[in-house]
């Protein structure tokens, strides 16, 4: 709603404008009148809409043409006055007044207009039948009133039309002509149908009804009051109601009632409440709320967003197969203006036999979206209507930023969900098998994916010591010259050669040493293709010596030319690594070079590091139950050598 309305009073001299705005302040009709009053400002708590209301005259004999024009162009509705009384004056409404307002705006902005037919006490007989035949011409005007500035009649009324004209206007929701609502009305209020619609029977039943109620009036309705709304419908429409619930047809043609009985601002209520503007457009602050992200942050949904998002797979997946089909997905995003999802999708989560998307794979896809591209996020829970469901101040509520990376690394801890693994390579190296492998696809099933439908992006779940965790996989192009602070910037690096081709293992050496050597980013490096033959790479070291030269753990094999879904080990191991970057700082095996050990034995080590603790109480308390803690601590002692 706006912040304040701009009143401009215009008209022939002597119909009345000054004295309407002075009968108005002081609620007496004025003895003596000036040329113009001066610009009044009526406070926010004195005015029905609770608004602050600035009401500016305008005099000929004071005033330029520039001076007029500039009011006409701050004003958010004109007040044209004429003398009821005065044929003259009425003319000049169509053959000059409305002419040079609309030449004095734009088309697409033009300000809504009352007639004001002053002077009605020196008159027996009404004007109507005059300026009917004009309302019907002009569509910029909103209403017209007849009022006595020397009896207080319909003053207090005239400026609560004009408040109202700009606040809940009827342009942008009702065409008089057709005496129906427009179409971006009937779409704005199906998008709120369909938000309200929370089992997506096509029906608002009592339960969603009252949700609705609340949600935009603050007040629930009785039981007598639904029934009564619902005979309402039932009385003029066939199809209105439904197994006792409103139906869409029912549910417009409510909003078309209360229009044609002139309660607009029951119908801007609602449509406000569910982020529109006046031009039936959803706000940018509805759609993309302010949230602060510092840097090496990242966003993650949080355990309400979840929740939400399963809500809305469960409505939509009508056939309950835990999946949606492209005419479920289709049926979720009608409250979109556009389809977000586009068939890469298909191809970035996990899908069932068919191509469809699986429960698993709508929320990884939210997840990356939430990642990668937060406002893009917060614009698709704006669509779904996140904040108005769940009762928020906006779906920024539905974000958590996660603290720095460098905290976690001194913490040797993480509080994320999400982690980023960068995959590099040399051309046909074999990085998007790897990326599809993770979906558990093997090669037989990757050859069906079409080329225009390719992702660069692969992200599901894994469990890293029964936690569920999402691994985020990334395909960098291989242009060693200009890879970005983005393809370098993740948890974890996979350097991925294919072992028969001699000239694949060249590139990954280069990456490594040229962005990670000296990176605390953990490193893997991943032999592809490991079920053909290996051959000698065209490099100074092999493979495995590299690896030993620099700390790495040795190539890991890798394929997805099986007759089952690929083994998913390998991407445990990333996330694990990704989880404890600190783990590659020291070396707790034999080895001495390992990387990934530490990884594997770390919650293990944190247990016998607590279990010592305790011992050390034990044996510093003197316990006097010797015989009970010391073959404990001897066994102990054991393991941590074996350690």
């Amino acid at each position: 709603m706006r912040k304040d309305v701009r009143i401009l009073l215009v008209g022939e001299p002597k119909v009345g404008k000054t004295s309407l705005i002075m009968s108005l302040v002081s609620e007496e009709f004025p003895d003596e009148v000036p040329l113009r009053a001066e610009e009044i400002t009526i406070p926010a708590d004195v005015t029905p809409e609770r608004v602050p209301t600035h009401i500016v005259d305008y005099s000929e004999a004071e005033q330029s043409d520039e001076q007029l024009y500039q009011e006409i162009s701050k004003a958010n509705v004109i007040c044209i006055v004429y003398s009821v009384n005065n044929k003259k004056s009425i003319e000049k409404v169509t053959s000059h007044w409305i002419p040079l307002i609309n030449d004095r705006t734009d088309k697409d902005s033009r300000v809504p207009l009352i007639l004001v037919g002053n002077k009605s006490d020196l008159v027996e007989h009404s004007s109507m039948e005059t300026i009917l035949p004009i309302m019907n011409q002009y569509q910029d005007i909103e209403t017209c009133v007849e009022c006595s500035a020397k009896n207080l009649k319909n003053i207090s009324e005239l400026f609560y039309y004009a408040q109202k004209a700009v606040l809940h206007p009827t342009g942008p929701l009702y065409c008089p002509e057709e005496k129906e609502l427009k179409p971006s009305c009937i779409k704005a209020l199906t998008r709120i149908f369909k938000i309200s619609d929370l089992d997506n029977d096509g029906i608002l039943n009592d339960s969603e009804l009252n949700f609705f109620q609340r949600t935009c009036f603050n007040t629930p309705l009785a039981p007598q009051a639904l029934e009564d709304v619902k005979n309402v419908v039932r009385r003029n429409m066939m199809d209105g109601v439904k197994d006792n619930g409103l139906t869409l047809k029912g549910f417009l043609f409510l909003h078309t009632l209360f229009i044609q009985r002139g309660r607009h601002e029951t119908t801007w209520t609602v449509l406000r409440r569910f982020g529109y503007d006046d031009d039936l457009e959803l706000t940018q602050e509805y759609l993309f709320p302010m949230i602060k992200i510092l840097p090496d942050c990242t966003t993650e949904l949080n355990h309400n967003a979840y929740l939400f998002l399963q809500s809305v797979f469960d409505k939509h997946d009508k056939d309950r197969d835990c999946a949606l089909s492209p005419e479920e997905v289709k049926d979720l995003f009608k409250v979109f203006p556009y389809m977000p999802w586009g068939p890469d999708v298909n191809n970035t989560v996990c899908t069932n036999e068919q191509g469809w998307l699986t429960y698993q794979g709508y929320l990884s896809q939210w997840t990356l979206t939430t990642y990668l591209d937060v406002q893009r996020s917060l614009e698709y829970l704006g669509y779904l209507g996140y904040s108005i469901i769940y009762e928020q101040e906006s779906q920024a509520a539905a974000i958590t930023v996660t603290r720095n990376k460098r905290i976690d690394l001194q913490k040797k801890q993480t509080q994320r969900s999400v982690f980023r693994c960068n995959v590099l390579g040399a051309r046909g190296s074999g990085k998007s098998g790897f990326l599809q492998a993770f979906l558990g696809r093997n090669l037989q099933r990757q050859r069906r994916i079409r080329e225009e439908h390719k992702s660069f992006y692969a992200i599901s779940t894994t469990y890293v010591y029964g936690q569920e965790k999402y691994l985020l996989l990334h395909e960098v192009m291989p242009d060693f010259d200009f890879l970005t602070e983005t393809d370098l910037s993740c948890d974890v690096v996979c350097l991925v050669y294919d072992i028969n081709n001699p000239r694949s293992f060249e590139y990954c050496a280069k990456v490594y040493k040229q962005y990670f050597i000296d990176s605390k980013t953990p490193c893997v490096v991943i032999a592809a293709k490991s079920d053909l033959h290996e051959v000698r790479q065209h490099y100074s070291l092999s493979p495995h010596d590299f690896c030993r030269k620099h700390k790495l753990h040795p190539p890991q094999p890798f394929t997805c030319s099986t007759n089952e879904a690929p083994s998913k080990d390998i991407y445990t191991r990333l996330t694990t690594m990704a989880m404890y970057p600190h783990a590659r700082l020291r070396c707790m095996c034999a080895c001495n070079r390992c990387t990934y050990c530490l990884c594997q034995n770390l919650l293990k080590l944190e247990l016998l590091r607590s279990i010592k603790a305790q011992l050390r109480t034990v044996v510093f308390n003197r316990c006097s139950h010797t015989r009970l803690w010391l073959p404990l601590v001897l066994f102990l002692l054991h393991v941590f050598t074996l350690c």
